[in-house]
């Protein structure tokens, strides 16, 4: 393109343009030529190419220019450029950078000069710039573009089928924002429901059309479905008409800020769920009882397990996984579903519950089974056992009694708590040993065992031996 800026016309020259150039010799003159261009070519006043200066790195296929006429080293379509060129520079004129392209084995080099004449005109200078990197660019640039261009049009044909789903849907759905309840969209069967004309509910808040005694019920279901991605559907009442419907609301985030997905599915299309009295003595049996899928996420659990696992609601626990509440990570669950495997059902299981960060848990027994197929569900009782072993009287039971009894600890203990029962378990043994050799005479007991009186009464306080009630020593 020829523009303004290609050229030296208009441009501000050397203020000392005699005292800088006049004694230019001819090294300095040949290197000023070569680093003005990619390529300088020097011609004759026919076009012929005298010299060449070039990377030949760069130009491989220019070798070899020297002898030939310029015009015959070009392109058809940049011929009548060179001529302009070498024309232009006959006369005088101010010369225009334009691009020419040179023909090679390789393919096409496109170069812009810009010709000087020198020498009292007998002589012409070519200097050219490369011009492969800019095509490069240019050519990414168009790449982008187009990618651009097909990604809009592919958005925009999804949002033309998403909007003809969403306008012709049965269902009433609105889009509303989190933070106000102000309506965003709302479909055609949302505007019929509440009884609104059409295009009418964008920009309006939602509880207007609510009655005022579903309003805490609307509250609720936004507060879970901005902490959970699954809640329950709610039963609410349309103020027009005091309809009533199943609302079901999802929330999501866009633009830096939250919205809700609102279906209002009116409460007589849903099929009347015929009472089942196992779901609800589920629902109250004090023993905490949770279902999961073949992930092991929870689907649904009853009242006692949200309260192990001090939750607000069963909302809270679906998609969550067990492993985040149930067992040591990594081990309790996978000898559990091992188990049910082998023998189709796990019983009572000693493991531990966890809530929040608590890393040691409260001891608990649990009792699984496993439906049939690859995507089965599994069912887990428990069973909380911390509380009733804190509750019982301390006695002389309440340590294990043998080898076999500390060996039964693994998986229900740590190693560090197998090692202090089994510190205390010997300790114990040898001193009722010595109570027994003594015949229950304490001072000759402490001396055996090489404690101190006070020590031995201390201990057996803590083991609960001897009659120490009635001991006056």
């Amino acid at each position: 393109m020829l523009t303004r800026k290609h050229s030296i016309d208009g441009k501000h020259p050397f203020g000392r343009a005699t005292a800088l150039f006049d004694s230019l010799d001819a090294d300095a003159a040949m290197k000023l030529a070569m680093m003005a261009g990619d390529v300088t070519l020097v011609l004759d006043e026919a076009g012929t190419i005298l010299d060449a200066a070039y990377d030949p790195r760069e130009f491989p296929t220019f070798s070899g220019l020297v002898g030939n006429n310029w015009i015959d080293t070009v392109s058809d379509e940049s011929r009548p450029k060179v001529m302009e060129m070498l024309a232009a520079a006959r006369r005088g004129e101010v010369q225009h950078w334009r691009q020419v392209n040179h023909a090679s084995r390789e393919g096409s080099v496109p170069i812009r000069y810009a010709v000087l004449s020198v020498d009292g005109g007998r002589h012409r200078i070519a200097f050219g710039r490369d011009l492969r990197e800019a095509g490069k660019l240019q050519q990414r640039l168009l790449q982008v573009q187009q990618s651009l261009e097909r990604d809009y049009l592919r958005m925009r044909q999804l949002e033309a089928r998403y909007r003809m789903l969403f306008e012709r849907s049965t269902e009433p759905v609105l889009i509303v924002e989190a933070g106000t309840l102000r309506i965003r969209e709302a479909n055609p069967a949302a505007h019929a429901l509440v009884g609104a004309r059409a295009g009418s509910l964008p920009g309006k808040k939602l509880l207007n059309f609510i009655d005022r005694n579903s309003h805490e019920a609307v509250s609720g279901l936004v507060g879970a479905a901005l902490a959970s991605d699954t809640i329950s559907p709610a039963r609410i009442r349309i103020a027009r008409g005091s309809r009533e419907v199943m609302a079901v609301v999802n929330g999501f985030t866009q633009d830096r800020g939250q919205f809700l997905l609102v279906r209002l599915v009116p409460a007589t299309d849903r099929p009347a769920a015929e009472f089942s009295p196992v779901l609800s003595l589920v629902d109250q049996m004090p023993d905490a009882f949770v279902v999961a899928d073949s992930n092991l996420e929870i689907v649904t659990a009853n009242a006692a397990f949200v309260e192990l696992c001090q939750a607000a609601s069963v909302d809270q626990l679906r998609g969550r996984h067990l492993s985040e509440s149930i067992g040591r990570p990594g081990i309790d669950l996978e000898l559990i579903e091992g188990q049910i495997d082998q023998h189709g059902a796990a019983r009572n299981v000693a493991t531990i519950l966890r809530v929040g960060g608590d890393i040691e848990g409260e001891p608990v027994e649990l009792s699984a089974v496993r439906t049939a197929g690859d995507e089965g569900y599994y069912a887990f009782v428990i069973r909380p056992i911390g509380r009733r072993l804190r509750d019982l009287p301390p006695g002389s039971q309440d340590l294990p009694r043998s080898v076999e009894q500390l060996t039964d600890l693994v998986g229900r203990m740590s190693l560090k708590d197998i090692v202090r029962e089994s510190t205390d378990l010997i300790e114990r043994l040898c001193i009722e040993a010595a109570l027994s050799y003594t015949s229950d005479n304490r001072a000759s007991a402490a001396e055996i065992l090489g404690l101190s009186r006070q020590s031995l009464y201390s201990k057996l306080h803590r083991y609960g031996l001897g009659n120490l009630a009635g001991d006056a020593e």
